[in-house]
């Protein structure tokens, strides 16, 4: 009987992630199928692109959808809902969090809590996610897969608990995804009738558009956890081993300047020069100006004087 209830539970955990919740272990690093069986076959979709072919709008569509939805997680998901580097209005708040519940990394409070555990124990046992804890593969994504990665711990996201349709996006968390993919679809089958010199349709842009992009996406975001504890340098010495990554810091707009991150988390801005590229800091600061956010949480002084006295330190010694 009770792994009846798991297999209906994990599948409805497919649609509502708060059902029978009393019934799954939070503690299990286990490797959940069922539940993540969605998860796979968004991969397995994207082979489908060998069969549909490509165009330049499909390709192009991809590459636009990659970066407003890798701006939405790693400007609001990550440095607003997790760090509340700057402060923006209730209805702004929502419309970014959908934007980032459309890539399909779960819900802005499970991403956000998820997040703030990790800066609490980076890199030590308690880390889900750390890649000297479970290896790189574990780190890349086998914590995703497992119930210990599933359930929102609320204690750490109470400041959020407050609004509702940011809990319901949460709970509800595969209807954003699901409805930007049909979506999507539809686009695809009115170009194919009002732009046919496109060569796209509903299939070909639901593939590229969709199912590749979001999982590149996934990918790009979780490489910061699997590779920028291990490849890049280090410029402050933290308590854990993030490290600095250029190539990571161009592929996730901003989010490869780890060790700037996690030497100041409440920063709006994690490339800590000017030549350290950070494209949502770009984009945080042209909607600071237009009025959508403000009170963006500056550098601090101590830091800029710190950053100049390891730089410094590098160019000595080199």
């Amino acid at each position: 009987m009770t792994r009846v209830q798991n297999l209906f539970g994990n599948i409805l955990r497919w649609f509502d992630s708060e059902a029978g919740l009393d019934h799954i272990d939070r503690t299990s690093r286990s490797f959940s199928f069922v539940r993540v069986m969605p998860f796979i076959a968004l991969h397995l979709l994207c082979l489908l692109a060998f069969y549909t072919g490509a165009s330049a709008f499909a390709i192009g569509f991809a590459l636009v959808f990659f970066v407003v939805r890798m701006f939405a997680i790693t400007g609001f998901y990550h440095r607003y809902f997790a760090h509340k580097t700057f402060k923006t209005s209730r209805p702004a708040q929502f419309i970014f969090a959908v934007i980032g519940a459309s890539a399909a990394q779960r819900g802005p409070l499970w991403w956000a809590a998820h997040h703030r555990h990790h800066h609490q124990h980076s890199d030590r046992e308690q880390d889900l996610h750390s890649p000297h804890q479970g290896g790189f593969w574990w780190s890349h994504m086998g914590w995703f897969t497992c119930d210990a990665g599933f359930v929102t711990d609320e204690r750490r996201i109470r400041d959020w608990l407050k609004f509702p349709e940011l809990k319901a996006i949460n709970r509800f968390d595969a209807l954003v995804p699901g409805a930007a993919a049909i979506l999507i679809y539809g686009l695809g089958e009115a170009l194919a009738v009002w732009a046919p010199d496109l060569g796209t349709n509903g299939l070909q842009l639901l593939v590229w558009g969709f199912f590749i992009s979001t999982v590149v996406l996934f990918h790009s975001t979780v490489s910061i956890n699997s590779l920028s504890h291990v490849w890049g340098k280090r410029r402050f010495e933290t308590f854990d081993d993030s490290r600095n990554n250029f190539w990571l810091a161009l592929l996730t707009l901003g989010e490869g300047w780890h060790n700037n991150h996690h030497r100041w988390p409440q920063s709006v801005r994690q490339g800590f020069h000017w030549y350290e590229i950070d494209v949502t800091w770009y984009g945080l600061w042209a909607l600071s100006k237009l009025g959508i956010i403000w009170d963006l949480n500056p550098i601090p002084k101590h830091i800029q004087e710190e950053t100049r006295q390891r730089d410094q330190m590098r160019r000595a010694q080199k």
